[in-house]
């Protein structure tokens, strides 16, 4: 009885004779070829195919990198093949000496024949010659021959057709001349199989400058038809447009990470004001760090300053209305969402009790204890998913705050939950609660009005609203304490942005505004895992709105290590990559998939140069706001006091 080991044996060796009797036409060969036709070949496969082989022609007096061959390497389904062949040094003398006694002879019959325009352009076709022939002389230069051979494959002969007309249009626009190669169609298609052998040998003469222009060192073009100028391609030197909104994108949101002045913050700042400007977007700034209050000012936006000491107060249980949009009958409908609504909040409240510390006291009993007593809330004041319940009975005349002449209600507070956790933990004797009610009232004092807590600007009534149509609101924490007041304005805020700026948006495209979030300074999220869950959902539902939520970091080693917010990565179609740090380089390049050029261009790169990543395609991007943007875009204090004292 055989073992495994010998049939294993038996198997190798059968492979083996049977790879010896076969050569590399049999191996990558398709069932077969119809070479019967002058123009064309046929490709009998699974499925019938067409192929057309094409040689380059004629090319223009002058080649630029990268526009002469792009259409070429970007059009459809074609391959090209370029055979190089360099030219021997004494041939190139030889050969450049018999055109310039050619031209020369030329020039003379010209200038017998009075034809001045004739002699003028063979006298500069001549020293063109001659400057070459010593540049060759001098070992600056050298000549090249080359052959260019391309196949164009289609499923039709009709479509064949048409493509091959396209092809000759879009390469006529850089003045490259294609023809077919007719009569040689089997010749043409070798030649451009991966074989390495020129059967056809159209040649052109390159020189070493001409020669450098034919290589696809090209990446496919970042950008959209329509949107702002961002900044320019370094690699084409040609503009980047760039529409946040575009449908070739999957999603809108887009994340910005570099080190501490690489010109995060300038880039972004660049995008708002345009966008502004040109495309009517609307923009709220999350700032951390107190760096967009200018541009506020410059745009004619809003400017909120939330610190202990003013009297701004947001109110986190303010719930709004919103508009979807039924998916049987495609009419949109009004809704209000109360048990959403009581989720966020009693994520906000669980992350203010865990406090900066993070307590392991708060357990999923604690969280019960706050959702129940966040949805009493609501029930108290007659708030449930009835719309009309948000507002008061009475109607109050067409010159209210409600065009239905109706008054909104007040919403809870902080203070009036808390003081109903107060009269729970009075009445409910079960030992296990009682010690949850104990820790909530000693914990949430800070955040009462009514026991001047130091961090009560989220207890009362708000006292401002986001209204529709601004071009700019900057919500500004940087006055904040930075260790946990901060990242709790942060989650906070967000679901408050959430009620009142991007739920008013309507989810029918046609009729929603272009609306974007900008959180800055997004690590001081992380360490909260309620924050990281929210803004992972905003992550996921801000397309549907029509908004666009744009996280701005320093630190993506920090994103990296949470597995838990990688749906703010995939969930965002632009990435920015401006200059990093040593020790960041590696986790990007881990896990977007950067080359080795590429890293390594992050690591050494200017500021405001970097890696523009939007879907698949990929630019070395320049972002130079003008003399006038760098007014309100600078974020470098030392200029900026330098202006100002100037």
């Amino acid at each position: 009885m055989k073992n495994k080991e010998n049939i294993k044996m038996e198997n190798h060796d059968m492979e083996t004779n049977i790879l010896k009797k076969k050569n590399i036409k049999d191996l990558i060969a398709p069932s077969g070829i119809d070479a019967r036709n002058i123009d064309h070949l046929e490709i009998i496969s699974n499925t019938k195919r067409y192929a057309r082989s094409f040689f380059v022609s004629s090319l223009p007096r002058m080649c630029v990198f990268p526009e002469i061959f792009r259409d070429l390497y970007l059009f459809g389904d074609l391959n090209t093949s370029i055979y190089i062949n360099p030219v021997k040094e004494d041939r190139s003398q030889n050969e450049l000496n018999r055109v310039i006694n050619e031209l020369e002879t030329e020039r003379i019959v010209a200038m017998d024949k009075g034809n001045i325009n004739r002699e003028s352009t063979i006298s500069q076709k001549r020293l063109e010659a001659e400057h070459l022939r010593d540049e060759i002389a001098a070992g600056f230069n050298k000549l090249f021959e080359a052959s260019i051979v391309s196949t164009l494959y289609t499923y039709s002969l009709e479509e064949l057709d048409r493509q091959t007309k396209l092809l000759s249009t879009e390469m006529s626009k850089t003045l490259v001349g294609i023809k077919t190669a007719w009569g040689m169609q089997e010749e043409a298609f070798k030649s451009n199989l991966p074989l390495m052998n020129d059967k056809i040998k159209r040649i052109h003469t390159f020189d070493r400058n001409s020669m450098g222009t034919v290589f696809p060192f090209t990446t496919s073009e970042v950008g959209h038809p329509t949107g702002v100028p961002l900044g320019f391609n370094k690699q084409t030197g040609t503009p980047i447009l760039f529409d946040n909104f575009h449908s070739s994108l999957t999603n809108y949101n887009m994340v910005i990470f570099a080190k501490s002045g690489a010109g995060k913050s300038v880039t972004m700042k660049t995008l708002v004001s345009r966008s502004s400007v040109l495309m009517g977007i609307e923009s709220l700034a999350l700032d951390a760090e107190g760096e967009y209050t200018s541009m506020a000012e410059s745009l004619g936006g809003i400017n909120v300053v939330i610190s202990p000491n003013s009297k701004t107060i947001i109110n986190v249980f303010d719930i709004e209305l919103e508009k979807i949009k039924d998916e049987i009958t495609g009419r949109e409908r009004v809704v209000l969402n109360v048990e959403n609504k009581v989720e966020d909040v009693t994520q906000a409240l669980l992350t203010m009790a865990k406090g900066s510390t993070r307590s392991e006291e708060v357990n999923e009993l604690t969280k019960q204890i706050i959702a129940e007593s966040v949805a009493e809330e609501y029930a108290s004041l007659g708030i449930n998913n009835n719309p009309n319940s948000l507002y008061e009975s009475k109607t109050i005349g067409v010159n209210s705050d409600n065009a239905f002449g109706r008054k909104k209600k007040k919403m809870p507070t902080i203070g009036s939950w808390y003081k109903r956790i107060q009269a729970k933990a009075q009445s409910d004797t079960n030992k296990d609660y009682q010690f949850h009610y104990s820790y909530l009232l000693k914990v949430m004092k800070q955040y009462i009005r009514e026991y001047d807590g130091q961090m009560a600007y989220f207890d009362g009534q708000s006292t401002f609203d986001l209204l529709e149509g601004e071009p700019f609101i900057n919500l500004d924490i940087s006055q904040l304490e930075e260790r946990f007041a901060r990242p709790l304005a942060q989650q906070i805020l967000l679901s408050w942005i959430w009620e009142k700026f991007v739920k008013k948006n309507s989810e029918d495209r046609k009729k929603a505004a272009m609306k974007r979030v900008l959180v800055d300074e997004a690590w001081m999220l992380l360490p909260y895992p309620e924050a990281v869950e929210f803004l992972n959902k905003m992550a996921r539902r801000a397309r549907k709105r029509n908004v666009s939520l744009a996280i701005i970091s320093q630190r993506f080693q920090d994103f990296y290590e949470k597995p838990e917010v990688q749906a703010v990565l995939t969930s965002s179609d632009t990435k920015l990559f401006l200059a990093q740090d040593k020790s960041e380089i590696q986790y990007l390049k881990e896990v977007f998939k950067l080359s080795e050029g590429e890293a390594g261009f992050l690591v050494t790169c200017q500021k405001g140069e970097g890696l523009l990543k939007v879907g698949a395609d990929t630019a070395v991007l320049k972002i130079m706001p003008t003399k006038k943007e760098f007014e309100f875009v600078e974020t470098n204090l030392n200029k900026i006091a330098n202006k100002m004292y100037k």
